[in-house]
C-alpha cells in the first residue's frame, strides 16, 4: 500500500514523469474522466442546485454555475495550476507553469500528457468554487460571487491542493485524500458556512417556507452528479487500472447506503420518505467516500455509506434548526461534513487489520492506523481553520469593494429579472 501511495504522489507531483511513453489506455480513461466531471458541473450542478431555488431565482444560478466554469478555467490556464501543481515549496507552488510554459502536447506528467492532467484538475478548480455558491443562493450580488470566485481559487484552491496534490505538506506527510475530501469537500463546505453567516440569511428565513420549485429539475441534476462521479474518483487514479475500477465500485456503494439510510431516516422521523432526501442522501455518501475511495474496499465503503446518511441529515437538521444559519442548499452539512467524515474515515478502514473484514481497506497494518487517523485529523483541521479565515477575509474584502448581498427590493423581485433581465419560465 505504501508502494501504491508514493507512485500515486509521484505521479501527482510536478516535474517528474514516471514514464518515458504515453500510455494510452490510461490516457483514454483520464481524458473520459475529465469530461464525466466537467459533466458533473454543466449541467449536473447546475441543474441540481437550479431546481433546489426558488422559481425566480433558476436562472442566476444556472449562470452562476456556468460563468465560474468560464472564469476558474481562465484562471486556471494563466496561474492557478502552476500555484497547484508548480515545484515551489511545501506551502505554495511556483510560477514555472504559468500560461502552460514549458508544457507541449508531448510533455507527459506519468505516462499521460500533462495538458490533461491540467485539464483533470481544472475541472476540479471548476466544481469546488461553484459548489460554494449552494450557501448564498439567491442573495448574493452576480459581481459579488465573480469576485468572491476568483480570489478564492487563489488564496485557498490552490494552495491547500499544493498541500495534498502538488507535493506540499499535507502530502508529504502522508494524508489520504484519492479524490478531493479536503480540497474539494471540506474547502467548499467551510467557506459555504462562513458566507451564510456573513451575508446572512434570506428574508423570511427560518419563519417562511422556501421548498425546492422544481424537484424534477433536482432529481436529473443529482442522476448526472451520480454516474459523473465515476470519473471525479475514478479517475484519480490516473490510470485504466484495478485502482480505478476499485475506487469506482466503492463509490457506488457508498452512494447507495447513503440514499437508503436517508431515506429510511425520514421514512421514521417524518413518515413519509422524501424525493429530496434521497438525493441528498445521494451527494451526502458520494462526498464522504471521495476522498478514501482509493484506500478503502466494499465493507469500508458500506460503513462509510451509512455513517454519511445519518450524520450529514442530522448535521442539515442542526445547522438549519438549531444554529439557524441559512446555508440555503446544505453546502456545510453534506459537503463539509462529508469531507470531514471522509477524511477521518480513510484513516480506519484503510487498514486491513479488521480481521475478517478483508473487504474493507488495502493499507498496510493495524499499527499504523493510529499513526495515519492523527495525520487525518491534523489535515482537517488545518484545511478547516485556513479555508474559515480565508474565506472570511475574502468575503468583508469583495464586500468592501462592491458589496455582497443585493437590496431587499431585488430579492423579493428575484435575481434572474433584477440581475439578468430574463425569467427562467414564461408560462
Amino acid at each position: 500500500m505504501l508502494k501504491r501511495i508514493a507512485t500515486l504522489a509521484l505521479l501527482m507531483s510536478p516535474g517528474i514523469a514516471m514514464a518515458d511513453e504515453l500510455n494510452g489506455a490510461n490516457t483514454a480513461w483520464i481524458l473520459t474522466s475529465t469530461a464525466l466531471v466537467l459533466f458533473m458541473t454543466l449541467p449536473g450542478l447546475a441543474l441540481f442546485y437550479g431546481g433546489l431555488v426558488r422559481s425566480k431565482n433558476v436562472l442566476s444560478v444556472l449562470m452562476q454555475c456556468f460563468t465560474i466554469a468560464g472564469v476558474a478555467s481562465i484562471i486556471w490556464m494563466m496561474f492557478g495550476y502552476s500555484l497547484a501543481f508548480g515545484e515551489g515549496n511545501a506551502w505554495i507552488g511556483d510560477l514555472s507553469k504559468v500560461m502552460m510554459a514549458g508544457i507541449s502536447k508531448d510533455t507527459l506528467m506519468g505516462d499521460i500528457p500533462e495538458p490533461l492532467f491540467m485539464l483533470f484538475q481544472m475541472t476540479f478548480a471548476i466544481i469546488t468554487p461553484a459548489l460554494i455558491i449552494g450557501g448564498f443562493a439567491e442573495r448574493m450580488k452576480f459581481s459579488a460571487m465573480l469576485l468572491f470566485s476568483c480570489i478564492w481559487l487563489v488564496l485557498v484552491y490552490s494552495p491547500v491542493t499544493h498541500w495534498v496534490w502538488g507535493g506540499g505538506w499535507l502530502g508529504q506527510m502522508g494524508l489520504y485524500d484519492f479524490a478531493g475530501g479536503t480540497v474539494v469537500h471540506i474547502t467548499c463546505g467551510v467557506s459555504a458556512l462562513v458566507a451564510a453567516i456573513v451575508v446572512g440569511p434570506r428574508k423570511g428565513f427560518p419563519q417562511v417556507a422556501m421548498p425546492p420549485h422544481n424537484l424534477t429539475m433536482t432529481v436529473t441534476g443529482a442522476g448526472m452528479l451520480w454516474v459523473g462521479w465515476y470519473g471525479f474518483n475514478g479517475g484519480s487514479a490516473l490510470a485504466a487500472n484495478g485502482d480505478a475500477a476499485m475506487a469506482m465500485l466503492v463509490t457506488h456503494i457508498s452512494a447507495a447506503a447513503g440514499v437508503l439510510v436517508w431515506s429510511f431516516i425520514e421514512w421514521v422521523k417524518f413518515g413519509k420518505p422524501s424525493v429530496l432526501g434521497a438525493v441528498t442522501g445521494m451527494v451526502a455518501g458520494l462526498g464522504t467516500i471521495t476522498p478514501a475511495s482509493g484506500f478503502v474496499g466494499p465493507g469500508g465503503a458500506l460503513i462509510i455509506g451509512i455513517v454519511a446518511g445519518g450524520v450529514c441529515f442530522m448535521a442539515t437538521q442542526y445547522i438549519k434548526r438549531t444554529l439557524k444559519i441559512d446555508d440555503s442548499l446544505d453546502v456545510m452539512p453534506v459537503h463539509g461534513v462529508g469531507g470531514i467524515l471522509g477524511t477521518f474515515m480513510a484513516g480506519i478502514f484503510s487498514s486491513t487489520s479488521l480481521g475478517v473484514f478483508s473487504g474493507f481497506g488495502f493499507a498496510d497494518g493495524i499499527d499504523t492506523m493510529g499513526g495515519q487517523v492523527w495525520v487525518q485529523l491534523v489535515g482537517i483541521v488545518v484545511t478547516f481553520v485556513y479555508t474559515a479565515i480565508v474565506t472570511w477575509i475574502i468575503l468583508k474584502l469583495v464586500g468592501a469593494m462592491v458589496g455582497l448581498r443585493v437590496d431587499e427590493d431585488v430579492e423579493i423581485q428575484g435575481l434572474d429579472t433584477a440581475e439578468h433581465e430574463e425569467t427562467g419560465y414564461n408560462l
